[in-house]
């Protein structure tokens, strides 16, 4: 893994980070945060959810509890991750539409094989994307991600949008969980000893940014079988 070489600190949350280099930050064993690692595609990026949501709108799912996620989702790729009272999995259509999930951009598939290597998942095959769309107050309470067969693959997951704060925690809820500032353009990438850890997103803090307006938009890619 590519040592961690952070730039001077802008000292700005809501500052610039298309202007400063890439580096590493490594957050657990098998962890790593890619500070700034999707800034140049993130045009294109943002281009290709447009495109996806107009096929596959924004929905808020209904937890198996009954509960209404206050994060809105759609998905690409061969499988998508839908939840209802029926409980959490993958499936090849989308339930609104009873048509197959667009299918993955060549863009977003490659950033997420490039990001895996770079953290040290090589030959890592994306099956879906599971697309978030934050406004202010929305969250992701801690979870596992565990809904997928292949659980050796890693899991990726590339920010854009409005300063988000990502939990991550141990291999047990009651683990003491860290807090990590993102803003546009991380990728954040974990397997192996931490592929089933704990994780979510703290409630959305108001702002604007220029790429999103009053949004975070997360693209979180997994191999589902």
């Amino acid at each position: 893994m590519p040592a961690h070489t952070p730039p001077p600190s802008s000292g700005d949350l809501f500052g610039s980070p298309d202007e400063e280099a890439p580096w590493d930050e490594p957050i657990a064993p098998g962890a790593v945060l890619l500070r700034r690692y999707a800034c140049a595609r993130a045009p294109a990026l943002l281009a290709a959810v447009k495109a996806i949501a107009a096929a596959a709108p924004f929905r808020h799912l209904i937890t198996p509890g009954g509960q209404r996620m206050s994060v809105a989702m759609t998905n690409c790729g061969a499988q998508g991750w839908i939840s209802d009272r029926r409980g959490y999995r993958y499936g090849p259509r989308d339930p609104l539409s009873d048509q197959p999930w667009p299918a993955m951009p060549d863009i977003l598939a490659e950033l997420a094989r490039e990001a895996a290597a770079r953290a040290g998942y090589a030959d890592f095959a994306p099956e879906a994307c599971l697309i978030n769309l934050y406004r202010p107050g929305a969250r992701l309470t801690l979870h596992q991600d565990r809904d997928e067969l292949d659980l050796r693959a890693p899991i990726v997951s590339v920010s854009l949008g409005l300063p988000a704060t990502f939990l991550f925690g141990g291999l047990q809820r009651a683990d003491p969980t860290r807090r990590f500032p993102l803003v546009h353009g991380d990728v954040a990438v974990w397997g192996g000893p931490s592929r089933l850890a704990f994780h979510g997103i703290a409630p959305l803090r108001d702002g604007l940014h220029p790429a999103t307006g009053d949004s975070r938009v997360n693209l979180t890619f997994r191999k589902t079988r």
